[in-house]
């Protein structure tokens, strides 16, 4: 049975779309408390989000970031905003789907029914910006082509888009390169990731690996919310 988590903060709203989903024959989740949602959402695991962004504590456009820096779960936003703006920005922060309130029942369930069929057995996947990684094969997916990364690449991109936004320590690094931080060999590591870099320079990625001087490193977006 697939899962899928609501935020919304009106309590009505939210029963009523649980219970919708429940007869549709799914699993429905409730969040309750919004601060630390993203938090929340990546240990519940569900197949789909259905979020609220006018949310108290955190905006939802928050929330969709947070989730999508860490997880690759889709996320169908379902608001009563309806700006072109909000859509667009939602979109940009890595939102699957965007409707607007009220919506038919039918049609939403239209678009989850979609939703679910278009990230059918992406669990394996990492998302980044503007490219999946699967982390079983290293398989790179982005501007509608495959690559197969090297081992070590595959390795350190793992740690990095899992990481999220957090700064991955070279012991982390270590640990995904060689399953041992028992020591450092810094020199090894940094051939390895000045390899990354060159690959994804190359591939035209949006992201790039940079360097937080005595802390660690992280993957650098474009665009912030």
């Amino acid at each position: 049975m697939k899962k899928i988590a609501v935020v919304e903060d009106e309590v009505y709203t939210r029963e009523e779309l649980c219970n919708m989903l429940e007869k549709a024959g799914y699993s429905a989740l409730e969040v309750t408390v919004f601060e630390n949602a993203a938090e929340q959402l990546t240990a519940l695991a569900p197949d789909l989000v259905i979020l609220d962004l006018n949310l108290p504590e955190i905006s939802g456009f928050q929330i969709c970031w947070d989730l999508k820096q860490k997880t690759s779960i889709p996320v169908l936003v379902l608001t009563s905003r309806d700006q072109m703006s909000d859509e667009l920005q939602a979109l940009r922060l890595g939102a699957d789907e965007y409707l607007t309130k009220p919506c038919r029942k039918e049609r939403l369930l239209a678009r989850i029914a979609n939703i679910l069929k278009r990230f059918e057995g992406r669990s394996n996947l990492l998302e980044g910006q503007g490219f999946l990684l699967d982390r079983g094969t290293y398989t790179l997916y982005i501007n509608n082509t495959s690559v197969i990364l090297p081992r070590n690449q595959g390795k350190l991109l793992e740690a990095l888009l899992a990481g999220g936004n957090q700064l991955v320590t070279s012991e982390q690094l270590c640990r995904a390169l060689w399953d041992t931080s028992e020591f450092i060999d810094e020199n090894a590591l940094q051939v390895n990731l000045t390899r990354l870099k060159k690959t994804m320079v190359n591939l035209g990625m949006k992201q790039k690996v940079v360097a937080v001087r005595g802390l660690g490193y992280r993957l650098e977006r474009e665009d912030t919310p």
